[in-house]
């Protein structure tokens, strides 16, 4: 991979998915632990810690980062790095959005600076495009990825998610933003996000990606606590029951 991207060395190398069967409800239909559907020849935490740690002292990597983890798995990645004398996973690449803010929980509380200090990468934070609104009323625009791909982050066009979106479309029109930048730029205000994954497919959406980034954007205190109180009444809808 290196001498493909003729470098010689990766800054942060991201863990894409655990090995093991995780309950991540986005991706299985259920966000409850099945213990049938444990792997038994999923590969250890361990091994993989000590093959991370292998790249670092050749100074292949600099660092490494988790992605779709729960909590068990960050606790569990962090003690064996700190058995092994490997230093401990500095970021975690999981799905976070208006529409499924589960991270918010006991998972943000793990990786706290004050704790183990692991960073959110937040990955769809249009929730696969929907909080663009573009979808809403069951619009279909010609050549975006759910109009080509029916199944593609379908749960983001689930009835729930689609009043939840309403919602906050509402509130982007009063604070006089689109709802892209309410939605990317609420993720730069949570505490335990370093930074955001953008995805865009033209120049036009890749600009109002980055300018929802500007130090000029900030959500006010009242806008903020209008998109708590939707929550509130709409919790994370784009996951499954």
């Amino acid at each position: 991979s290196l001498r493909r991207l003729n470098i010689d060395y990766i800054d942060v190398y991201q863990l894409h998915w655990p090995d093991r069967y995780v309950p991540i409800g986005a991706f299985y239909g259920t966000a409850e632990y099945d213990p049938k559907k444990e792997r038994h020849d999923a590969v250890p935490i361990k091994e993989t810690v000590a093959a991370l740690g292998e790249l670092i002292a050749a100074g292949k990597i600099k660092h490494y980062g988790l992605s779709n983890e729960t909590t068990f798995g960050v606790c569990e990645f962090v003690r064996v790095a700190d058995e092994l004398g490997v230093p401990r996973p500095v970021s975690i690449q999981n799905s976070f959005c208006l529409l499924h803010r589960s991270f918010e929980t006991e998972l943000a509380e793990a990786c706290a600076k004050r704790n183990y200090n692991i960073l959110l990468l937040p990955w769809t934070p249009l929730g696969g495009g929907a909080l663009t609104g573009k979808y809403l009323d069951g619009a279909r625009p010609e050549g975006a990825r759910m109009t080509l791909y029916s199944h593609f982050h379908h749960r983001y066009l689930s009835d729930s998610c689609q009043t939840a979106t309403a919602e906050y479309k509402k509130i982007a029109d009063e604070a006089g933003v689109s709802l892209t930048t309410l939605a990317l730029n609420w993720c730069k205000t949570r505490s335990f996000a370093t930074s955001t994954i953008i995805g865009a497919t033209n120049m036009e959406q890749l600009r109002e990606n980055i300018d929802a980034f500007e130090p000029t954007v900030q959500l006010s205190k009242d806008t903020l606590k209008a998109i708590d109180a939707v929550h509130a009444k709409c919790r994370d809808p784009s996951v499954p029951n």
